[in-house]
């Protein structure tokens, strides 16, 4: 298995206004990531999510996620399942303010005693959750990604310390491919710079990380095949 960086967890939080529930889950992600768990937990910022942004995407992809939704619309945790994958935990306030006989409080822009209490139970959750996926009361730090070059990381400014993405053209269209650096520096350090079956080995290994549709498996293998090489000579000068 190739070696990538260690694991932290990801938290998606509602980016909903118009009710108390939305400024709860933001209020308690950032109480998680600031406070409570520092060093195990990200910021995943929605908005960006939504638009696209790669990083983002990229990041929730490969490390366990939690959305944190105010409402039934679960809107944070539709976004990831939809853009990279299911969700390794979730939260819906007003639901478990509901199961513990809490109020969400009346104020939606800054939060008034009750929401400010709803808030710490959710946090709570979120703790919680946390370490249930990483299974240990804390997580060590991220390691350094190895790369040749400086690539994008996933997860941004208010991610920090993330995985890789490297662009490469598949088919003539960029495509964001996840912790490519580190797969090519194990494939060269074991000593596999060629030699049959190379171009299927490195698709496989890619596949563990993206989706990579079997439509467009050759493409992958060609683009990755070409880029190794293109690492190798670089590995050589």
């Amino acid at each position: 298995m190739v070696e990538l960086p260690q694991k932290k967890v990801g938290i998606i939080a509602c980016a909903g206004e118009e009710i108390p529930e939305g400024t709860i889950s933001r209020v308690a992600a950032r109480t998680v990531l600031e406070e409570l768990r520092p060093e195990d937990t990200v910021t995943l910022c929605l908005p960006l999510f939504l638009a696209g942004d790669e990083k983002e995407r990229a990041f929730a992809r490969f490390y366990p996620t939690i959305a944190v939704d105010g409402c039934e619309k679960i809107c944070a945790k539709r976004a990831t399942e939809k853009y990279s994958g299911p969700v390794s935990g979730s939260i819906v306030v007003d639901e478990l303010l509901e199961e513990r006989g809490l109020s969400p409080g009346k104020s939606r822009r800054e939060l008034d005693e009750d929401g400010q209490r709803s808030a710490e139970v959710i946090a709570e959750e979120i703790v919680n959750q946390v370490g249930r996926l990483l299974g240990r009361k804390r997580a060590v730090e991220v390691m350094p990604a190895v790369a040749t070059s400086a690539p994008a990381t996933a997860g941004g400014t208010c991610c920090g310390p993330g995985i890789p993405v490297t662009q490469v053209n598949i088919g003539g269209v960029p495509v964001g491919v996840v912790a490519l650096e580190p797969i090519f520096e194990q494939f060269y350090q074991d000593g596999r710079q060629d030699g049959p079956g190379i171009d299927e080995e490195i698709l496989k290994t890619v596949k563990l990380y993206n989706h990579v549709s079997a439509s467009a498996e050759e493409l992958y293998k060609a683009a990755l095949s070409e880029q190794y090489r293109n690492f190798c000579r670089g590995k050589e000068k």
